[in-house]
């Protein structure tokens, strides 16, 4: 079968030809259709994530959507999105024609949404719907600040703020064209970094305090938006993109019984997962949970992982096969 094959750890997975296949028990064949390229699969694939360097060869893609070929649990032809441990453990992932997927990790599909859109928001609107519903337990009414608003979970995060009834959303965006999706996913305002006056626009946007937020950079930015935090209020953490430490005010903290929670989705079960993505695309099919997009066939591969090593990208980069 056609594939992305990582010969060496740190370099781009190149085309190529990869066995198909065997399923071992409770295992489903999936055709792949779409797999988005997430900074996971790079990490993974750098051969210094906390899982340890996978042996290679092998193909990445922790996550995908496709068409079940065989099944003793899930009817043939059914459309399902799945997740892998590609690069986490031994096996290869979704960035191939053909997936084995243990059956507890398919998620039947039934939407309208295309696959490439589904694949693009997959893992990312997990995220972002349990971060606001499971760990922070957003409330109607209560003020949500999203940090990284640019970038898959970013966006994913605003819809999600939106329908759970979020009063205001602002959005922390690093470039103009982050701030642009950020818009087009629904925050009501949104400051760039790059200002001269970022603090001041950030306080200004929030009107001084927020109830939760959404970050998936860490560093000096959340550093910034925990002490924006109300009353009662959370900071959820779910990346490090911009950096593995972060300070915090220990007088904000305690004087409003702030609470600073982390968020991986290692953490939840298949079942949350499939609910999640679930409700996320329920949404996403009417329009109110988006994540921009673009296109790129299996052999565009290496050329692909480059543009998403260097953040050179218009949105979630999707392959299809």
């Amino acid at each position: 079968m056609q594939a992305a094959v990582v010969h060496v750890h740190g370099e781009a997975p190149a085309h190529g030809e990869r066995p198909d296949p065997v399923p071992a028990e409770g295992e489903s064949i999936v055709r792949v259709t779409a797999a988005p390229v997430v900074p996971l699969d790079l990490l993974c694939a750098s051969g210094t994530s906390y899982f340890g360097a996978p042996a290679v060869p092998y193909v990445p893609g922790v996550q995908g959507v496709g068409v079940v070929e065989e099944s003793a649990v899930v009817a043939l032809g059914t459309k399902v999105f799945f997740a892998t441990s590609a690069g986490m453990a031994p096996g290869d992932g979704s960035f191939a024609e053909r997936c084995a997927v243990p059956d507890e990790d398919l998620v039947v599909l039934d939407t309208p949404v295309p696959d490439a859109a589904v694949a693009a928001i997959g893992l990312s609107g997990v995220a972002a719907w349990m971060v606001l519903t499971w760990r922070a337990q957003l409330q109607p009414g209560e003020r949500v600040l999203v940090l990284g608003g640019g970038g898959a979970v970013g966006q994913a995060a605003i819809g999600t703020a939106r329908v759970l009834g979020a009063s205001r959303v602002v959005a922390v965006c690093r470039s103009e064209e982050a701030r642009g999706r950020a818009l087009a996913a629904g925050a009501d305002e949104v400051v760039t970094v790059a200002a001269e006056d970022f603090a001041k626009q950030l306080t200004e946007a929030t009107g001084g305090a927020v109830d939760v937020v959404v970050d998936p950079v860490f560093g000096e930015l959340a550093s910034a938006a925990a002490r924006l935090l109300a009353p009662g209020g959370r900071l959820v953490n779910l990346g490090g993109a911009s950096g593995d430490e972060a300070t915090f005010s220990s007088a904000i903290l305690r004087s409003r019984s702030a609470s600073i929670l982390g968020y991986t989705n290692n953490a939840i079960t298949s079942d949350q997962r499939r609910d999640a993505l679930t409700a996320v695309l329920r949404h996403a099919a009417a329009g109110e949970i988006t994540v921009a997009h673009e296109t790129v066939p299996l052999p565009g591969i290496t050329a692909a992982w480059a543009r998403q090593s260097k953040g050179d990208t218009t949105g979630r980069l999707v392959l299809t096969l």
